[in-house]
């Protein structure tokens, strides 16, 4: 009996301590469930400052054929980033949430859990049971998990997962992050904001959210904030700012989305609804945007939708709406065809085998067309001449070839390598245009009829006619014969822009040496065709002793001056028959003078100067039809109401004069506000009535475009590509539209030419109108400058259009040649062009600087190289 007592005793200690057993461990199993339960509403924030979560947008960066990048140009439009809160230092306030347990281990759990917290959690409002998990996930779907492991009593705490997101809950897809079918969002604390900076820019977001509980968990959904919280292009507006701009682009993109068949994300758009079959709610889109989606709305509302494709106009066709085209294309044009991708892989680049050596321009330089020329009279052999085929050939650099010299020191002195020719300097050292010193070529300032500088020349103009006041009133100057192009270069003290051109004749290379100094200068001749510019645009054109036989044919040349020049406008003409009087030049100035007096130029000076010893004459256009309907004799004659002033592009001279406009509607009938004004105001000719390039009214299209280059230059490409913007000096952009790109980079120390395509809406008389400069060009052709011309060439959705029409080989290949050495090229188009020019570039062995394509548009930036091939073409190109 005694054994069976102690045995039955036995068998109950042992139940009791099993049950002792299993009832800690129920506890404790019970305490850690609400620990984990507990420390799963607290949100850990991501280390964003690891090289994995630094990869928001997608970088296409060849492993091969690609050099280092500058520190700068890691994002592709770094303002973007700001929206997702990728600085890791910034601070943010504790979460709080309620625990099913209020016992004290609970609570020691609670606090362990946060003394392994390194960073503080964002504020945010779940239900107990979610669970949320947070990746990485890269463009082709693999995801990273990130979580946060703690220790507690020899346990590993596993950090909860949640789909990368933002603060709002938009993942890296543009998708909404969902538990059972139900999302949950953060709540940001009353009266608190986060600021967040990011490459030096400080965005200020206020976001309100609106509350609603259904059985237990909360939703909150964020509201736009116009002040505040506003994106625009993918990127969040300052405190403040004003919102037309978002709105105005937001309804352009929608318009041209419907009518040029372009596909453009709307702004503030939303990427995640729900299935409306199912009947679920559409997720509203907050406006931070995410590192997935930033990039993408970048993109979509960054690229300007792309005009129409109309069809060329001829002169005497009816306009298309407010913009017609220009003439029309030159029967040498091939018929349509699309490049191959195959040209750009293939690294077989050739030397032009031609006489002009490092100098070469196609269509200046074409010596077989040249010598079918039947006359030279008229200067037929300066004019343009394209060969049949463009080249695909590339020049070689001169020897001893540098680095230009920067701006403003290339103003007076440049590399002799770079331009090696002498001829110049001899023959017109002694008026001060250039002079050889040592390895440098130098520019004292002076002309032939202002041989003491330049400056006291401008400034003399100006006390002969105080009206014309430089930089205010009289903005844009064209320079007929400008040698040098000194004149110009001054000009930039008294904030005037001026196009100069001369020949490429005896004068060797000086629109060479003016663009290698950093001085806008083109390579033209007034011969037998219009210049390559609107009617009625420039403010003062100017002549000294620029050889133009301006009396001579009924005046046709010096009437395409007046074509050219605003009504009311001054033409300055400082030369020999002013001024002496031996019999040519008596004779000259009297035929000069009848001729002025039938066109009804008024001579408001004639006066000399007595430092440089020149005479000058000033005649000023009229600004209405007075005094041609006075005249006694129609000579010259009035032109044909069907004759377009605008219509430039190889279109034969004739000896009329245009009516001028006097509906005070109209382009023309009144003068440009002062500069700098005239840059961003709405010209006074254009009205809702008329149709912009994007299909809407054409004021608005004006101030969308111009605030949208103003918000790209801005946060893309001063701060995101890397470019020391100092040393840039001479820019294109290869297709203009308004001229927003150059109204945008206004503040650099640098100018750019604006190219309107011959093919495009005629906008370059608006271009002319804002107090900026541009001509007219066909890129199937050779541009009519000297090769290493440019710092940095800008290509809108060009290349994607011109390569329906021409090879888009040879279109690179004159990128190449007007390109300088260390040239940088930045291109926006849909990602199969961008695919085909990046290749090519590889080919050139440019470098890639930074790629970005999604959602088919995309940005590419490379830089040009030293490299030039060894092998030379067998034959001379027709």
């Amino acid at each position: 009996m005694a054994f069976r007592r102690s045995a039955m005793m036995d068998a109950r200690r042992s139940s009791s301590h099993c049950s002792t057993v299993t009832l800690v461990a129920f506890i404790a199993l019970c305490l850690v469930g609400v620990w984990m339960m507990t420390s799963s509403s607290t949100v850990v924030p991501v280390d964003m400052s690891s090289p994995e979560s630094n990869s928001e947008m997608k970088q296409q960066v060849s492993d091969t054929d690609r050099g280092p990048r500058e520190d700068s140009s890691v994002d592709v439009i770094d303002e973007a980033a700001t929206a997702a809160g990728r600085d890791a230092n910034v601070d943010v306030k504790d979460s709080t949430t309620e625990t099913r347990s209020e016992s004290p281990d609970d609570q020691n759990v609670q606090d362990k859990a946060a003394e392994n917290v390194v960073e503080k959690p964002q504020e945010s409002e779940m239900d107990d049971n979610t669970r949320t998990t947070q990746t990485y996930s890269d463009e082709n779907g693999s995801t990273e998990d990130s979580s946060q492991e703690a220790t507690d009593s020899g346990q590993v705490k596993k950090a909860d997962k949640k789909k990368y997101s933002d603060e709002n809950g938009i993942t890296e897809g543009g998708e909404m992050v969902t538990d059972g079918k139900e999302r949950n969002q953060e709540k940001s604390t009353e009266g608190n904001s986060e600021e967040t900076k990011d490459g030096g820019q400080e965005n200020k977001a206020g976001q309100k959210f609106d509350e609603k509980t259904d059985d237990g968990q909360s939703e909150s959904s964020q509201q736009n904030s116009d002040e505040t919280g506003k994106t625009e292009g993918g990127e969040m507006i300052r405190e403040g700012q004003d919102k037309s701009t978002e709105e105005n682009y937001q309804e352009i993109t929608e318009k041209a989305d419907s009518k040029f068949g372009e596909k453009f994300s709307e702004q503030n758009s939303d990427e995640t609804k729900g299935d409306d079959n199912n009947g679920k709610e559409a997720a509203e889109r907050p406006d931070e945007i995410t590192a997935g989606s930033k990039a993408k709305d970048l993109i979509s509302h960054e690229v300007f939708p792309d005009g129409a494709q109309s069809e060329l106009l001829n002169e005497t066709s009816t306009q298309n709406g407010a913009w017609s085209t220009q003439a029309t294309v030159s029967k040498k044009e091939k018929a349509v065809q699309a490049a191959s991708k195959e040209h750009g892989t293939r690294n077989n680049w050739k030397l032009c085998n031609v006489s002009a050596g490092a100098d070469y321009i196609p269509c200046l330089d074409n010596e077989e067309a040249i010598k079918k020329l039947r006359s030279t009279k008229h200067y037929e052999h300066r004019e343009r001449h394209c060969p049949d085929e463009a080249p695909t050939c590339l020049l070689p650099l001169p020897e001893g070839y540098k680095r230009p010299i920067e701006w403003p020191n290339s103003r007076n002195k440049i590399w002799y390598h770079n331009v090696p020719h002498s001829q110049l300097a001899a023959v017109k050292g002694h008026q001060n245009w250039v002079k050889v010193s040592g390895e440098f070529l130098t520019f004292p300032g002076g002309g032939t009829q202002f041989i003491h500088g330049a400056l006291h020349y401008i400034d003399f103009i100006q006390e002969s006619m105080p009206d014309i006041a430089w930089g205010k009133k009289s903005r844009v100057v064209l320079d007929v014969g400008c040698g040098v192009a000194s004149f110009g270069g001054f000009l930039f003290d008294r904030d005037v822009l001026t196009m100069s051109f001369a020949p490429k004749d005896e004068h060797e290379a000086q629109v060479q040496f003016a663009l290698e100094r950093g001085i806008p200068a083109l390579s033209a001749v007034m011969g037998t065709k219009r210049l390559p510019f609107p009617g009625m645009v420039f403010d003062v054109i100017h002549c000294a002793r620029c050889r133009v036989p301006w009396h001579i044919e009924g005046g046709m040349l010096l009437l395409e001056l007046n074509r050219m020049l605003r009504p009311g406008g001054y033409f300055v003409w400082s030369a020999t028959p002013v001024y002496q009087q031996i019999p040519e030049d008596v004779e000259i100035w009297e035929a000069m003078t009848a001729l002025t007096q039938s066109m009804c130029w008024d001579m408001v000076n004639k006066t000399k100067d007595r430092i440089n010893e020149v005479g000058m004459a000033i005649y000023r256009k009229p600004s209405d039809n007075e005094c041609y309907a006075k005249r006694t004799e129609d000579s010259p004659p009035l032109c044909q109401g069907s004759d377009d002033p605008n219509a430039a592009w190889n279109i034969p001279l004739q000896a009329c004069m245009h009516k001028l406009p006097v509906d005070p509607i109209v382009r023309g009938s009144q003068w440009p506000q002062q500069w700098p004004l005239r840059l961003e105001k709405v010209p006074y000719w254009l009205n809702s009535s008329q149709v912009g390039v994007y299909g809407r009214p054409a004021p608005e299209d004006f101030k969308a475009d111009t605030e949208l280059w103003k918000h790209i230059v801005s946060k893309s490409y001063l701060k995101g590509l890397g470019i020391d913007w100092s040393a840039v000096r001479n820019m294109m952009d290869m297709r203009a539209v308004y001229g927003g790109f150059a109204a945008a980079l206004q503040e650099a120390n640098a100018w750019i030419m604006n190219i309107v395509s011959i093919d495009s809406p005629d906008t370059l008389p608006l271009i002319y109108e804002r107090g900026l400069f541009g001509m007219y060009h066909d890129w199937c052709e050779s541009f009519s400058t000297y090769p290493r011309s440019y710092d940095l060439l800008h290509a809108d959705h060009l290349f994607s259009k011109i390569k329906k029409r021409c090879k888009l080989l040879a279109v690179i290949a004159e990128v190449d040649r007007i390109l300088r050495p260390e040239g940088k090229l930045i291109v926006r188009d849909n990602s199969e062009t961008l695919e085909e020019v990046e290749s090519m570039a590889k080919s050139l062995t440019w470098e890639v600087r930074m790629t970005y394509s999604k959602e088919n548009e995309g940005l590419l930036f490379v830089q040009k190289t030293m490299w030039r091939p060894k092998e030379v073409e067998a034959s001379l190109p027709s």
